[in-house]
């Protein structure tokens, strides 16, 4: 349940920022703000300096791709920004919608945490941020080629790489799978079943049958009822 104090501190948020969001909403009791993405700095700079909001720490900045998107008008992919405000002990969720083709402004003089979290979603996602001194893949290779978060990344990437021993360095080739991706029937010989079936009339299982008669209780056997040493 949300508690009252981040209920308002959502109204204060939406009319401190009226022309810099469209609205918020709350997703599992925490607060989320929706905001254009042109204005992502003015936003960030007013809830880390104003009294109300005081929130100083950058914990995250992550990316997701909706395909489904494409050519509706809304943007493809969302930049989410999570803030934490130890003051007033609340977390707050800032969502641009960004489009393949446009460019986000970096938040790195803002938040110098922002550096790293941006290069994350730029490897993963292909989002570019404007002003990051250092847009590099971080947690790719430098050689990788897509962004391996996106829905329309293929499986097996489009290249794949191994140590050769003549030349003595990592080289790049292309995907060659040695097999094609198989299909698996995952039914089970046990469901549907309306009368029991014993395991050696399931089919397949012809030790069953062997396994049953060797192990069978002779009942016409009579012991002495000594054990011999």
């Amino acid at each position: 349940m949300v508690d009252e104090a981040l209920k308002d501190l959502a109204d204060y948020v939406a009319e401190k920022l009226e022309a810099s969001v469209h609205g918020y909403e709350f997703f599992n009791d925490e607060l989320v703000v929706n905001a254009k993405a042109d204005h992502i700095i003015d936003i960030l700079h007013f809830l880390r300096d104003d009294t109300e909001c005081k929130f100083q720490i950058l914990i995250d900045i992550a990316g997701a791709d909706y395909p489904e998107r494409i050519g509706s008008g809304v943007g493809r992919f969302d930049v989410i920004y999570t803030l934490l405000s130890l003051r007033n002990n609340h977390r707050i969720r800032v969502k641009v919608k960004v489009a393949e083709d446009e460019f986000v402004p970096s938040v790195i003089d803002i938040y110098s945490a922002a550096g790293w979290f941006e290069r994350e979603v730029w490897d993963m996602y292909g989002i570019p941020f404007t002003g990051n001194p250092d847009l590099r893949r971080i947690l790719t290779d430098y050689g990788f080629e897509g962004h391996p978060q996106r829905k329309d990344f293929p499986l097996t990437g489009y290249v794949e790489l191994r140590y050769d021993e003549e030349l003595k360095r990592v080289v790049y080739e292309p995907v060659k799978l040695t097999q094609d991706f198989r299909g698996f029937d995952f039914t089970s010989p046990w469901e549907g079943m309306t009368d029991v079936q014993l395991p050696n009339e399931l089919m397949g299982d012809e030790k069953a049958e062997g396994h049953k008669m060797k192990h069978a209780p002779n009942h016409g056997w009579k012991g002495t009822g000594k054990v011999e040493s």
